[in-house]
């Protein structure tokens, strides 16, 4: 059964009417068993969590340290899935390429299967609390930090860390858990702090090296 992706708005309906998310990936594996599912398949497979659900689907495979590639392709459309949060859009839009993509059965069953495994203490310590930060303004706030971590997940071996602000931002938003997208707000702040202040440094340590060559 499809669930429909218009009609609710995202910030009414009833926590207690929620899938939970294990049960929501591991249905969409099992939709997928034989041919997969294309992106455009999987979005219209989700409820009025897409956002989130979205953002979360593109950033687990991101979590593989020193990956490169994917994380360049994934980054677009979490870009532009957050740009469309940040301005308020209802619905989720992207690209008809990306939507044509289609992902194996295999990479939706270990999909399923690492969120059951590895990630099902997010879900268990996450609930309803802090909405301001998670409904309504909280989830433009939320954006904001997933813009901001998206930006960082494109370079080559950095992928890590913005995916788990994004994996935090992203849970936040589906399970309605202000504290989780606090918690991602602050790995998304620190990381792209770290980047900064490293090349800040590498910039003067190169202007150093410069004016101690001769001739220079």
């Amino acid at each position: 059964m499809t669930l429909p992706l218009t009609g609710t708005p995202r910030d009414q309906q009833s926590d207690d009417d929620r899938q939970d998310l294990a049960h929501l990936l591991r249905r969409l594996a099992d939709d997928g068993a034989s041919n997969g599912l294309t992106v455009a398949e999987i979005r219209d497979r989700l409820d009025e969590r897409a956002y989130g659900l979205l953002v979360l689907i593109l950033a687990i495979p991101c979590l593989v340290p020193g990956l490169y590639g994917v994380p360049q392709v994934v980054g677009l459309a979490i870009l532009i899935l957050a740009f469309q949060l940040l301005l308020g859009r209802e619905e989720p839009w992207l690209p008809r390429w990306f939507l044509n993509l289609r992902a194996r059965a295999s990479w939706l069953e270990g999909m399923a299967d690492f969120t059951e495994k590895r990630l099902g203490w997010l879900e268990r310590l996450s609930r309803p609390r802090l909405k301001a930060f998670s409904v309504g303004p909280g989830e433009r706030f939320a954006a904001i930090f997933m813009i901001l971590s998206t930006l960082t997940i494109v370079l080559p071996m950095t992928n890590t860390i913005p995916s788990v602000a994004l994996t935090l931002l992203a849970v936040g938003l589906i399970q309605r858990d202000g504290l989780f997208v606090l918690g991602g707000a602050a790995v998304a702040t620190a990381w792209l702090g770290l980047l900064t202040a490293v090349g800040v440094g590498l910039l003067i340590g190169a202007d150093w090296a410069l004016r101690l060559m001769p001739g220079m």
